[in-house]
């Protein structure tokens, strides 16, 4: 009998599909989405950005901040922060979703689709987002005066690059969980935060006590940041450190992807 399924197609394509279902998911809250790509942004760039960069530039003037107004000094940071805290909301609770609280990702399963096409359909949605909120934010940045259009475009798919690079992560480890009960705590406070505190987002990475900085060294946001102020406003590091950092947010991209197809494959097979 006809079952209707096109096998060779879902197999060829099968993460579009799954792809497509998170994004008509997604579309129920593209209000609350909109809110947040646009509305954190603006309030961080007023708050910390214009009221903080006052009087961090009345008292330290832009020696301080690598001869550049406070502002332009945590944009990238910020930019790169709310990249990757909105590819984590795609590919943590979407992931809690099928395996544990809906059990979706078993129902897709029972079709032609397999787990590596159901994680790289997360990862793909996950990524529609980041594009959105990392759009949202650096217009509004170019629109603050901040970053000129021309000479920080290629800030965008920068950050698109670290925060995919921290997705995969996030979709390999959160493909493991059995039991959430502490994981999103233990994620938010033990392992988000440090990262927001301790990537030279507000300050210098150096300038922090050195028992701090390695915490930087392994953060996908320091890389992030690093690459964004690089090349948003010129910022100096060499050539060899440009290579280290998209070396190191190549290796997390890779690693997560197989550590999820890995996982999803083998928890879908139980």
């Amino acid at each position: 009998m006809n079952s209707g399924i096109n096998v060779a197609k879902v197999r060829s394509i099968g993460a579009a599909y799954v792809a497509e279902a998170r994004i008509s998911q997604m579309m129920k809250w593209k209000g609350i989405i909109a809110i947040v790509a646009i509305g954190n942004p603006l309030f961080y760039l007023i708050a910390i950005g214009i009221g903080v960069g006052v009087l961090v530039n009345q008292n330290s003037g832009t020696s301080g901040t690598g001869g550049v107004e406070y502002i332009t000094f945590i944009a990238p940071a910020l930019l790169a922060a709310a990249a990757l805290t909105g590819a984590m909301d795609e590919v943590m609770f979407p992931v809690l979703e099928g395996f544990k609280w809906r059990k979706l990702f078993f129902a897709m399963n029972s079709t032609p689709l397999t787990g590596t096409q159901i994680a790289t359909g997360v990862f793909m949605a996950a990524m529609l987002r980041v594009a959105f909120t990392v759009f949202c934010y650096w217009a509004l940045l170019v629109a603050f005066g901040v970053f000129s259009i021309s000479q920080s475009w290629d800030v965008v798919p920068i950050t698109m690059f670290a925060a995919g690079a921290f997705a995969a992560v996030i979709l390999g480890i959160t493909a493991k969980v059995t039991k959430e009960d502490f994981f999103m705590t233990i994620l938010g406070r033990l392992v988000i935060m440090p990262m927001f505190l301790f990537s030279g987002t507000f300050f210098p990475l150096e300038s922090m006590p050195t028992f701090l900085q390695p915490i930087g060294w392994v953060s996908p946001l320091w890389h992030a940041t690093e690459l964004g102020r690089h090349f948003s406003y010129g910022y100096s590091i060499s050539g060899l450190m440009i290579l280290f950092h998209f070396a190191y947010l190549s290796l997390l991209l890779i690693a997560g992807l197989l550590l999820a197809n890995r996982a999803f494959t083998a928890r879908l097979a139980k």
